[in-house]
């Protein structure tokens, strides 16, 4: 199959939307996806957009997509990439798609001098681990996902 990466364009939105309910679907957390249309679309193209993305194509209809942003490690004084999402349509998986947008997104950081892509991912997605291993990831036991949000975020506005 013949596929093409490229940055993500606005008329992309839909079918972006389509995957990520679809992914939080195939990891039990339909209950938490919540973003819209709208929340997408500020998130990647408004004049303050906060993240940047690309899609796989194959005859111009996304079938795959990734989501990251700018991050910054201060200890290590390193800049890179956190790659919020990627996910790939059932049917385009295990043909090194995965691997080269993974590529695409590490050849854009190294144009900006970044040096890393960090990245969490479920302990119970094995065939993820396995493949970001191969492909030389680090995995850190050290570290705990902490977070604000909901009420526990607004709390901290008051």
């Amino acid at each position: 199959m013949s596929f093409a990466i490229r940055v993500l364009v606005e008329k992309d939105i839909p079918h972006i939307l389509e995957m990520i309910r679809e992914f939080a679907d195939s990891v039990k957390l339909s209950d938490y996806c919540e973003v819209t249309e709208e929340r997408l679309q500020t998130a990647l193209f408004h004049e303050t957009a906060v993240a940047e993305a690309i899609v796989a194509v194959e005859n111009k209809t996304p079938i795959a997509y990734a989501i990251f942003y700018p991050n910054f490690l201060s200890f290590r004084g390193q800049r890179g990439f956190y790659l919020e999402d990627i996910y790939l349509k059932a049917e385009f998986r295990r043909q090194n798609l995965g691997e080269k947008m993974i590529r695409f997104i590490a050849k854009i950081g190294k144009s900006r001098g970044f040096e890393r892509i960090d990245f969490q991912v479920l302990e119970s997605n094995e065939s993820a681990i396995n493949f970001y291993k191969k492909l030389g990831a680090v995995v850190d036991n050290t570290e705990r996902h902490f977070k604000f949000t909901d009420e526990a975020f607004q709390n901290l506005t008051l």
